[in-house]
């Protein structure tokens, strides 16, 4: 009897996460992240410590991800990777080492476009979650990217609004580097909100044509709000932390839910997905659950674990390119900056 399952191992290195998952078609077997804590101290991403890291974990991760899939090396069908966007010293290390054990085993490489495996990530065969039917608008929220797409199929994908400064994730750490919480901040900004009033302090939305944001004029304005009535109070931001929290979290919210509304009215699409690592903000994920309800959209909403980078996301990609036999080869090269 002939076997035709497909076993994918995906490595994902973009940033400051190593990542590896195995994938039995659509369905994922493992996915194990080895974080990076050492970033904490510097408040923020630094790319060199990043790819030390990376090639201290990526042996390991590897390792575990297909201990714990219960499954041998010689089973694999192909090995996908993310070929960027990301840090390209990162990058490096997962495509070296994709390209390595692929030659060892004699199999095919699958490069795959970090972004894509977001908004992608929904196809994941997973139970309790609905797949989105093309078309569909994926909103892609991270801390370097903030872009609504228009996913017409696995492969015929395009940006129809994007920021034209910083990303959402950014505001959200940026602001809460400014109230003196560490990094990363945004998942505190989160916490602290549930227990505040959204509507206690109000902070004027940017005016962006069509369906691009920006972000920027909202850090400034949360700053000089900030400076000013800490030097009226120093206790300012510790006796009012979670109303404050709640009322930037509120305004960013407002801002992507005005752009979401004005693509479904641009193009008729009623089916929502969101993705990216910015998604597993609780009241993101419950505002598009509520849009159901209020505008009568399909909206889908990622499993937790598939929000933040994840190598099960970059294996969904894989196995969808290799059922048509997209792969590349050894020449490929990583790409800090790739089209989309």
């Amino acid at each position: 009897m002939i076997n035709n399952d497909v076993y994918i191992l995906a490595i994902e290195s973009s940033c400051d996460d190593t990542a590896a998952a195995i994938l039995k078609n659509d369905k994922v077997l493992s996915n194990v992240v080895a974080g990076q804590k050492i970033h904490e101290e510097y408040g923020g991403v630094v790319p060199e410590l990043a790819s030390r890291a990376h090639q201290q974990n990526i042996v390991p991760v590897i390792d575990s991800a297909l201990k714990k899939a219960n499954i041998e090396k010689s089973q694999l069908s192909a090995i996908a990777f993310t070929q960027g966007p990301g840090l390209m010293g990162s990058l490096l290390v997962g495509t070296s080492f994709a390209k390595s054990l692929a030659l060892s085993l004699n199999i095919p490489i699958i490069a795959v476009n970090h972004m894509h495996a977001h908004i992608l990530a929904h196809f994941i065969d997973e139970e309790g979650y609905d797949k989105p039917e093309f078309p569909f608008l994926a909103l892609t929220i991270s801390g370097g990217h903030t872009q609504i797409v228009r996913v017409n199929g696995f492969f015929d994908m395009e940006i129809i609004g994007e920021t034209t400064d910083d990303a959402v994730g950014e505001a959200f750490d940026k602001s809460a580097k400014i109230m003196g919480l560490p990094y990363p901040g945004g998942p505190l900004i989160d916490k602290f909100a549930k227990e505040g009033n959204p509507k206690k302090y109000k902070f004027t939305k940017p005016k962006v044509d069509g369906l691009n944001f920006s972000f920027s004029g909202l850090k400034t304005q949360i700053l000089y709000f900030i400076q000013k009535n800490v030097a009226e109070n120093s206790n300012f931001i510790e006796e009012n932390k979670a109303d404050i929290c709640a009322s930037i979290q509120d305004t960013i919210i407002e801002i992507l839910m005005e752009k979401l509304k004005m693509a479904v009215a641009e193009t008729g699409i009623t089916h929502i997905a969101i993705g990216g690592g910015v998604s597993a903000n609780s009241g993101i994920r419950q505002t598009l659950k509520d849009a159901e309800a209020k505008y009568g959209w399909k909206t889908f909403v990622p499993k937790f674990e598939y929000t933040t980078d994840n190598a099960a996301m970059i294996g969904i990609v894989g196995y969808q390119k290799y059922l048509e036999n997209k792969f590349t080869n050894a020449t490929v090269v990583s790409k800090a900056r790739i089209e989309f």
